[in-house]
């Protein structure tokens, strides 16, 4: 779905999965420093909208998710993970319950197979699942901004912003009364600063929570089951998750940032040696220079040197060895 903010002055955009938004308006940096001060808003509306209404929608999702959302407060923003069988991560859910239905976003064009497998666990329980992609659109307000919220529209508010659900007819004026305009490059800068990991960025077809840090955040260790537990227990009881989350300072004088996939080594090793990792993502931020995540295996010294194909880069600790 294309957005109306593409036809706004400077849109350049996005390629990828994040398609159909501005990947920026012409000024990467000041929108980034904009976006840390907390002033504009970053259109999301290419990422997809979940609703589950009826009366037994959280001890249902309570069920299915790997947080515990069976007695979540109304309002109350959280995150969530639907595991395989096996334990690797399918599917993130960014949560929030208005007291009759449970909304969430998720990444862009999951929305059909997330739908699906909800709809396959339903059973006997009190619920309806619903795809609202069509009819709202996502957008993020950051922390401190003081943009007003339409009455009735409803609002996922965590330590990094707030998340709207916003009628889709209303973006357009939402943003002329409430910018500047944000693109999606100064947002990824400040989430990869963060340390936050993205579905289909971070993760491939074996990543498990625990070598992202989504333990805590989208994983409550103390509840029931729920497909893949049995991966995540016997992983957190051992401390040994294969491989572990890095964040890396890039070397400057480097034109090129490293794309998804990127090969890491260690510098003692030079650029033909043992592969220990790869890039998940990278941007350019305003203050760090080149920076990226990448995940590498779990044995490798927290005060190595890495190769960033031919890029040197430092590391600092997300996930604990």
């Amino acid at each position: 779905m294309k957005s109306p903010l593409l036809s706004l002055p400077g849109a350049v955009p996005a390629e990828g999965v994040d398609e159909g938004v501005a990947a920026h308006y012409g000024e990467l940096y000041r929108e980034q420093r904009a976006l840390a001060d907390g002033v504009g808003l970053v259109d999301l509306s290419h990422r997809g909208v979940l609703t589950v209404t009826g009366e037994d929608r959280l001890s249902w999702l309570h069920l299915l998710l790997t947080q515990h959302v069976s007695d979540l407060p109304v309002g109350q923003a959280t995150e969530a993970l639907i595991l395989s069988a096996n334990g690797h991560i399918e599917h993130a859910l960014y949560l929030v319950d208005d007291g009759t239905t449970v909304w969430a976003h998720i990444e862009p064009g999951t929305q059909e197979a997330l739908l699906a497998y909800l709809e396959s666990m339903k059973f006997f329980y009190r619920v309806e699942v619903a795809d609202r992609t069509e009819e709202f659109a996502v957008v993020h307000l950051p922390a401190g901004s003081i943009a007003p919220v339409p009455d009735g529209v409803v609002v996922r508010e965590t330590a990094h912003g707030r998340d709207l659900f916003l009628p889709r007819a209303e973006l357009e004026a939402y943003a002329e009364a409430n910018g500047p305009a944000i693109g999606v490059l100064a947002h990824e800068a400040l989430r990869v600063e963060a340390h936050r990991p993205r579905l289909g960025f971070e993760t491939d077809h074996r990543t498990i929570p625990h070598e992202l840090g989504w333990i805590g955040t989208a994983v409550h260790l103390q509840k029931g089951c729920y497909r893949g537990q049995e991966t995540v227990a016997r992983v957190h009881n051992l401390g040994k998750p294969p491989r572990r989350l890095v964040f890396l300072h890039l070397d400057g004088s480097e034109v090129h940032l490293p794309g998804h996939g990127t090969e890491v080594r260690l510098a003692a090793d030079g650029p033909d040696g043992r592969k220990i990792g790869f890039v998940t993502t990278s941007a350019r931020h305003h203050e760090l220079g080149p920076i990226a995540l990448a995940l590498i295996k779990r044995n490798v010294p927290v005060d190595a040197e890495l190769l960033v194909g031919t890029t040197a880069a430092a590391q600092e600790v997300v996930v604990e060895p």
